[in-house]
């Protein structure tokens, strides 16, 4: 299988986007206003780290905005290379947003569920640049867009994989003692977390050590 990207999220400093980079992180999410969830940062820092982050490494603004509107204005105010949208976007309106950035990778959140979960995928894979799979859920009175640190349903999740023609990354509870039997069993392109290599909020540099060891195979338990 080719090399697996690792996408560090909750990205809270430019000490920390050095630290995810320095262990192997090929992107950083920095994450926008949310209704619920950690390592939420103001646009002034996001565009702050995105502008200190090496040209080779993706910087993806996750926002919970749902119409292209206002998913353009917040990209402008932080001009990272890459927007998560980690709802669903009014009226699939992505040609709206790649109109007007036509420079900026999309990546649409699917919050795996149930069975809708990969027919929604296969549907919203014509639009974007690659599927992120998550253990959210959107249809709560406050909605949970991310940051769970809980593993979904995988088989789910492999499904997609299989069934889509563009890259898929794997989120939600993912840590070193699971990381090599999710990336064996759903076969994504990339693996995203946040709490996973973090202590009281933090990001650690031995989980991250760890977390990388296990995604190349080495020192790796079952859980």
């Amino acid at each position: 299988m080719s090399k697996i990207n690792v996408k560090i999220c909750c990205i809270g400093s430019k000490v920390e986007a050095d630290l995810a980079i320095k262990y192997g992180a090929s992107s950083l999410g920095l994450v926008g206003n949310m209704p619920s969830g950690p390592g939420v940062i103001d646009d002034v820092l996001i565009k702050d780290i995105a502008r200190h982050t090496p040209s080779h490494i993706s910087t993806f603004l996750l926002t919970s905005n749902t119409n292209a509107e206002d998913i353009i204005e917040h990209h402008k105010k932080t001009n990272t290379t890459t927007i998560q949208i980690v709802d669903a976007l009014h009226k699939r309106a992505y040609n709206q947003i790649r109109n007007e950035l036509p420079n900026v990778k999309l990546v649409q959140v699917i919050h795996v569920i149930d069975d809708t979960s990969i027919s929604e995928a296969i549907d919203i894979s014509q639009f974007v640049d690659t599927i992120l799979l998550d253990s959210g859920n959107p249809n709560l009175n406050v909605k949970i867009l991310g940051g769970t640190g809980k593993v979904h349903n995988w088989d789910l999740s492999k499904q997609i994989v299989e069934q889509v023609n563009i890259p898929v990354y794997l989120a939600g509870g993912l840590n070193a003692s699971n990381v090599r039997k999710a990336i064996d069993y759903v076969q994504p392109s990339g693996v995203d977390l946040c709490s996973g290599v973090r202590t009281n909020g933090e990001l650690d540099e031995t989980k991250l050590a760890d977390f990388f060891e296990a995604v190349r195979g080495k020192n790796s338990t079952q859980p």
